[in-house]
């Protein structure tokens, strides 16, 4: 059977390194699902070890040695579950958010008029009120419920990529790889690395850490693209989020996902601001994007656009349902990818059930990162541009494959001595936090953030050796 890090170690196509580089430790079942996506995870982080070691090997000419534990692993595909601020007794407190508790709970699968499930999915809230006026609902399970239930099923779901929001019909795994959109995934690795642009090798920079010297500008939001900018980060990348002010943000997701980094605005809508993008596109070494398909080309930041501002850019796609196929234009969430590949299908005997923690999501932001630092090692190689694409439902497939294991048993959760193990705390601008570290554990050069959580938009749009601007006399 070929396992997760088999097919993660694919994409590499260096062949296997020695057998005790990397040691992943521990097995699921660890939460409260039968699919292992504990052990998914700790197969990606692995190859993310390799790809380090493949990039130290070039800068220093040695390797070292990686390990995971899989435990560990399934905590953080939840990380923002135990984030914990101080509360007015000093005592740290698990951050609770009501809105996004209240979206999480109405964001499930319903019956409709046919017998099948849909998942509406209520995230953002230009989204949301376009779901809500489409159901003609309100936003509680006692009216979602007899809403959907109205519709068949394949109608809503075409309804819903009609008004440009989220959600699907509910299928098995063998009826999603029967559809044409399946077969395009289940035909394509699961992290694809695409030439799309010819430059001299660029060597690594000098540095104390793998990454470090490497810019990175990330331009998503909300999990999977975040969760690659902080995994690059951790490597000693300079990592610069890059967001309009105006565009909705989940705050707990952004204290969480935005260790290591620094935060501005710049609306690219802005003509000056789109001007300045470029130019910190033209000194970056990666540009990480999480649009809906095509509307970055639209502006001018398509990957080729980005390929001829800064030959040798690493520029990376993530997406619901990836580049090709009949849904490639449509956004999604982990809820979504999760219904549609048939991970909630089996859920639970009785009916379909999501997962306990968004492991489509982390997945995926961890194969975007393994796909970069595998072009970035190709770029030194032998030069070049790159896009990397990755996608949820290809993640979702991942996992799938990997079959299910025996159900958790009660007790099995983690428990308070574990998680404070897992924690550190940093010290942001807006207070101190405690947060779990990195998982992946490497015997020279440590994992770490160097910088705490940023402020939303709180640094200049410019590089953080830029020289700073000087005041008008």
């Amino acid at each position: 059977m070929t396992t997760a890090f088999d097919e993660v170690l694919a994409a590499r196509g260096l062949g296997t390194p020695v057998a005790d580089e990397v040691t992943i430790t521990g097995a699921d079942p660890v939460v409260s699902t039968r699919f292992k996506i504990g052990e998914t995870a700790a197969a990606v982080l692995g190859g993310i070890g390799v790809a380090v070691n493949d990039i130290w090997e070039l800068k220093t000419g040695e390797r070292q040695k990686a390990t995971v534990d899989v435990r560990h692993a399934a905590a953080a595909l939840r990380s923002t579950s135990y984030l914990q601020r101080p509360g007015p007794d000093g005592a740290f407190k698990t951050i609770v958010n009501p809105a996004h508790e209240k979206m999480m709970q109405v964001t499930q699968p319903y019956p409709t008029k046919d017998g099948r499930y849909v998942l509406p999915h209520f995230n953002l809230p230009h989204l949301q009120a376009r779901m809500l006026k489409l159901l003609d609902c309100e936003l509680i399970p006692a009216s979602i419920a007899p809403a959907v239930a109205k519709w068949d099923a394949m109608d809503l779901e075409n309804a819903i990529d009609e008004i440009r929001t989220c959600g699907g019909m509910v299928r098995s795994n063998d009826e999603w790889l029967a559809t044409p959109h399946g077969q395009v995934l289940a035909a394509k690795p699961i992290v694809e690395i695409i030439k799309i642009g010819d430059s001299d090798p660029e060597p690594m920079p000098e540095g104390p850490r793998p990454l470090s010297g490497i810019k990175a500008l990330d331009l998503t939001r909300i999990l999977a693209g975040p969760i690659s900018g902080r995994t690059l980060a951790e490597h000693g990348a300079e990592v610069l989020m890059v967001t309009a002010e105006r565009l909705p943000q989940v705050p707990e997701h952004v204290i969480d996902t935005s260790h290591g980094k620094r935060s501005c605005f710049l609306d690219l809508k802005n003509a000056e601001e789109a001007a300045q993008l470029r130019a910190l596109l033209a000194d970056a070494d990666i540009f990480s994007q999480g649009y809906r398909p095509g509307m970055l080309e639209g502006l001018g930041f398509g990957p080729e656009q980005a390929a001829a501002i800064r030959p040798g850019i690493i520029y990376a796609s993530i997406s619901c349902y990836g580049a090709d196929g009949p849904f490639s234009h449509r956004a999604g969430w982990e809820q979504v990818a999760q219904t549609m590949v048939g991970i909630a299908a089996e859920g639970s005997p009785e009916r379909p059930k999501l997962l306990p923690a968004a492991a489509n999501d982390y997945v995926t932001g961890y194969l975007a990162a393994y796909g970069m630092l595998l072009a970035l090692a190709r770029r030194a190689r032998e030069g070049g541009s790159y896009h990397v694409r990755v996608s949820l439902c290809q993640s979702g497939m991942l996992i799938y494959r990997q079959g299910k294991t025996a159900p958790v048993q009660d007790g099995m959760e983690f428990s308070d001595d574990e998680l404070a193990a897992m924690r550190i705390e940093s010290a942001p601008a807006y207070g101190p936090i405690r947060h779990l570290g990195p998982v992946l554990k490497l015997s020279k050069t440590p994992p770490h953030w160097a910088r705490p959580s940023p402020v939303l938009g709180g640094d200049r749009p410019t590089w953080a050796d830029a020289p700073a601007a000087v005041a008008a006399e």
